[in-house]
This record gives structure tokens, sequence and C-alpha cells, in this order.
């Protein structure tokens, strides 16, 4: 096996590990988060995110198993990070490598955790829609986020593959960011809601093909009836196949935007699954807040079409300076600048209203 595989295995067998240990220990039990514990576990999961951006700040060359200056050269031109190797000095490149992969996977993980936020909503309207139990949300979540991993892995590996070969593809995710942010922001102006009859539609189709039973039996997916030994899947279920149709269509923004910071899959891998682990908590915790930041939508559009700009022009963006430091900072200024917005001009009700409130 190659230096990748095992590295890669490494982090995937870390990663398998921490989810069995927090959903097969820390949360067996179903219960409805309070914002304490929501506040608690989205710092944790941050905190996880932050520690692997300190690692790869010392040890990013592992990813790929550089040993001299001939691999760092290798995959500096293989994933175009373009950087300014000095060629004889070993030591000092795979510093600017390890700065520059660090940053790269930072700036990811914010772009990932920020558009996220859209979805977070997106997943409230939908568990409103089919009046599933608050104490029940932990459960469809957590078979969302395994659902997403999936997902991600091979829409980033196979967008890598794509790209490798067919470069031109980079303007065509540009075009599908910029028209997705304009999109966004019209609908803001227009405040629109996220319309669930798609996806609604789409769990009346399945039903036709498997048996659902009519109501929940103690948040399970399945189960095997004791009567007549049939077994039926449980409205959760039907639920948790819209949860990943939403993050399907939610993954065809997220993914091209990260490739606008680098082409490595491994680096964009790495982001997104730091930032789909804390996904769950961070939406209890935003649950909260749902109705005060009612301008992040506006950030988020405007998130898009920079990150999709700069992806169509990226050689023009490097000219002028705007490179992963800056791109960093512009990201987080966004979403700041909307989040400030909000408190300073709150709605009349956003105040008063939480998940309890807007039923």
């Amino acid at each position: 096996m190659t230096a990748e595989t095992i590295f890669f295995i490494c982090f995937l067998i870390l990663i398998i590990g921490i989810l069995v240990f927090d959903m097969g220990v820390l949360n067996r039990e179903k219960h409805e988060v309070s914002f304490k514990e929501a506040l608690v576990w989205t710092s944790v999961w941050f905190g996880l995110a932050m520690i692997f951006y300190i690692f790869l700040r010392y040890y990013a060359y592992m990813i790929h198993g550089v040993t001299d200056i001939a691999g760092l050269q290798r995959i500096n031109e293989l994933y175009a990070h373009k950087l300014n190797l000095t060629g004889t000095n070993y030591a000092a490149d795979l510093n600017t490598y390890n700065k520059t992969v660090s940053l790269q996977y930072l700036t990811g993980f914010f772009i990932e955790y920020s558009l996220s936020i859209d979805n977070l909503f997106v997943m409230l309207l939908i568990f409103k829609s089919f009046n599933v139990e608050k104490k029940y949300y932990k459960t469809v979540l957590e078979w969302g986020i395994l659902g997403a991993i999936i997902m991600r892995f091979v829409f980033i590996f196979a967008g890598a593959a794509l790209v490798s070969k067919f470069h031109w593809i980079l303007y065509v995710f540009g075009a599908i960011l910029v028209f997705s942010g304009i999109k966004m922001f019209i609908d803001q102006m227009k405040k629109k809601d996220e319309d669930v009859s798609v996806k609604r539609g789409m769990a009346g189709f399945v039903s036709k093909f498997i048996a659902v039973f009519p109501k929940n039996v103690g948040g399970h997916i399945g189960f095997r009836h004791k009567g007549h030994g049939k077994f039926y899947f449980t409205p959760l279920f039907i639920v948790i196949l819209v949860i990943e149709f939403s993050d399907l269509l939610f993954a065809i923004d997220s993914v091209p935007a990260i490739f606008a910071v680098t082409l490595d899959p491994y680096t964009i891998f790495f982001a997104n699954i730091f930032a789909i682990l804390g996904l769950r908590s961070l939406f209890f915790l935003l649950a909260y807040f749902v109705n005060i930041f009612h301008l992040l939508g506006y950030g988020l559009s405007v998130l898009l079409t920079f990150i999709g700009t700069k992806l169509i022009f990226a050689d023009w963006f490097e000219q002028i300076g705007i490179n992963s430091t800056v791109s960093l900072f512009i990201i987080l200024g966004i979403i700041i600048i909307a989040i400030f917005a909000s408190l300073i001009f709150p709605k009349k009700t956003a105040i008063t209203d939480s998940i309890n409130g807007v039923e």
C-alpha cells in the first residue's frame, strides 16, 4: 500500500472510532437536546477540527508520504498548489507546504461549516413538515451524518478525478456556485421559504415500494412485527431518506466550493468530514437562533457568489493577492457581518422565537 492509502485508512479508522463512541456510548439514550448540551458538543467537535488543523500545520506532508524535495515538487505540481519552493532547502519548503495545506484545510472547513447552516435550516423545516418528535431528532441526524460521509467521499474523489482530466469542469463548478448564490439572494429578498414538497413527494414515492408502519416505534427506523413477523420501516426511515436527499442537493453546492480552495481531494475530504461531524450539535444550537440570525441567508448567498467567482477567475484572484489566507478572512468576515447585522437589525419577534416557539 502507498503512504497515501495508509494515512487515509488510519484517518477513516479514527473517524469511525469517534462515531462509534459518540453514537454507541455517549448518545444511547434518546432525549431532547438542551441548549447547554448543544453548546458543549458544538465546542467539542469544533475543537477536534482545530486539533486536526494543528496536526496538518506540522505534519501535512504525511498525507502523501512526502520524504524529499522531489516528492514535494511532484505534489505541488499535481494539485496546483503554486508554492514558491526553493528546490534546495527541504526544511523550508516542507514548512511552506505544511502551512499552505493546513490553511487550505481550515478555509475549506469554514466554507463547509458556513454553507451547512442553510442545510440545517432546511432540516428543521423537514422535521416540522413530518411532525418528528424532538427526542428523535438525534437518531435521524446520526443516520444522516453517516450517509453524508459516504456521499462526500464519492462526490469529492469523483470530482477530483474529473478535474484532473477535464480542467474546464472547474468553470462549471464556479458557474453553479454563482447561480446558486444569486438564486439564494433572490429567494431571501422574496422571503421564500425552502420548499419541502419535492422531498415529501420523494418520500411518498418510496413508501409505495416498502412497507411503512403508520407511526414511530421507540425511535427505531425499522422493526419486525411480533404478531405476523412482517418487517416494517417506520416514518423515521422516510425522514432519513428525505434528509439524505436534501444533503445530496446541498453537496452539489458545498463540494465544488472547496475546489476553489484546493484541488487536493484528501484535504477537501478531511475538511468536509470534520465539518459534517459537528453538524448534529450545530443543528440543535442553531435551532435556538433560527429567527435571530435572519440575515445569514444573505451572507451565505454572498459567500457562494464569492467562491464561485474565485473559482472561475482563479488566476486573476491570485494576481491581485487573494490567496488562501486572504480568502479565509473574507469568508469569516462575510459570516461575521451577517451575524452582527442580524443582531443590529433584528426581526420584531426574533428575540422571543426559539425552537419551542417557531412551530
